[in-house]
């Protein structure tokens, strides 16, 4: 199997900034969450019983043909920095790294697919691609879903579908979520209305990393919130269609942003760069902030030499773990704060600045 550092040096695909719509959309997840016949749910089971069933499900998901090679790990062998790693990775969730003793993850060599063993249900697996492609991302579990299917005896009933810890997960057991960046909607202040209409419609919206979290960097995460009574493909026909209302009410406000607002807008970007390419003491929050108006500057040609993909992998480089796994300590939040700088500093060296345009007359 794959090591840690190796996992680690090598970005997945779904990190370079590519895929449909990845200036707005960042990735598309799905995740389903499978439960075994005979075993009580994590939640309300003894650690021995979870130890049992790690013992007899992890070796099935690892010989898995689309996880050979991958990595896998048990948790108790896991400190708490790199388990941080992997949730700042989104390969494994918040709720899952807290736990030790019975719990396991197994990645593919891609960081596509994740298998979490005895997180809140017996087995969540994901599937995760570049921008919108929530399609690509079911393809990737469904396939692996069959395959633990044919070797697990899976807890399903014919009527409610599959059985889960949680009554909001019963049926498909599914949830689809993409992650998006709409700073423009943000800028005009128009995005309290995007969320209050797709909330209408029965989808959640969070903010970077899931429930109870805060949408810095403009980042936002829109999942479905029902799971019985509508098949896979109709749950994702369903988001992909709001995603898509979501994207272009973003693509107009960048529009109107670049027409009638031109000057704050160089402002925002401009300022964003000076300060990330000069400081020398950057928190988590101004950081992921910074480089989201730095990726609308270079989505929209404000700075004309920025790779949209490097901007995506210092949004990883800069996050807690991250640092502290670079550094190969534990460091304070000030130690922190000096090392995000340094780092960001580093990587923009060869970024120049907005260049001096010319703006549009400002609408009166």
């Amino acid at each position: 199997m794959m090591r840690f550092s190796t996992l680690i040096k090598n970005p997945a695909d779904w990190m370079k900034g590519s895929g449909p719509h990845s200036e707005i959309v960042m990735t598309s997840r799905v995740r389903l969450a499978r439960n075994l016949r005979g075993f009580p749910f994590p939640g309300f089971s003894q650690e021995h019983q979870r130890i049992e069933l790690l013992k007899a499900a992890r070796p099935v998901v690892e010989e898995l043909p689309e996880m050979r090679d991958g990595y896998s790990v048990d948790y108790t062998e896991l400190s708490k920095v790199r388990k941080q790693v992997l949730v700042e990775r989104h390969l494994v969730s918040r709720e899952h790294a807290a736990r030790t003793a019975g719990c396991a993850v197994v990645i593919d060599r891609k960081q596509s697919i994740s298998v979490m063993i005895n997180e809140e249900d017996h087995f969540r697996l994901q599937g995760i691609r570049p921008g919108l492609n929530l399609r690509g991302a079911y393809e990737l579990v469904d396939r692996i879903d069959t395959e633990m299917d044919a070797g697990l005896p899976y807890a399903f009933d014919g009527k409610l579908g599959y059985l889960t810890a949680c009554p909001t997960n019963l049926g498909t057991g599914m949830r689809a979520s993409v992650m998006l960046h709409l700073p423009g909607l943000v800028l005009l202040d128009q995005i309290n209305p995007v969320i209050k209409a797709v909330g209408k419609i029965g989808l959640a919206v969070r903010g970077l990393y899931g429930e109870g979290t805060e949408a810095l960097g403009n980042l936002f995460q829109i999942s479905n919130q029902h799971t019985l009574g509508e098949s896979e493909p109709e749950i994702i026909t369903q988001i992909e269609k709001v995603i898509e209302g979501v994207i272009r009410s973003e693509q107009t406000a960048r529009a109107k942003l670049l027409e009638d607002h031109h000057t704050m807008l160089s402002d925002q970007v401009g300022r964003a760069y000076a300060i990330l390419r000069y400081a020398h003491v950057l928190t988590s929050k101004e950081a992921l902030n910074l480089l989201s108006m730095l990726r609308l500057g270079a989505d929209l040609d404000i700075i004309t030499n920025c790779d949209r993909s490097l901007l995506d992998l210092l949004l990883l480089e800069i996050q807690p773990a991250h640092l502290q796994l670079g550094a190969d300590r534990e460091l304070s939040p000030e130690e922190r704060d000096v090392a995000r700088a340094e780092i960001t500093r580093s990587r923009l060296q060869a970024i120049t600045g907005p260049a001096n345009q010319t703006p549009p007359p400002e609408a009166s």
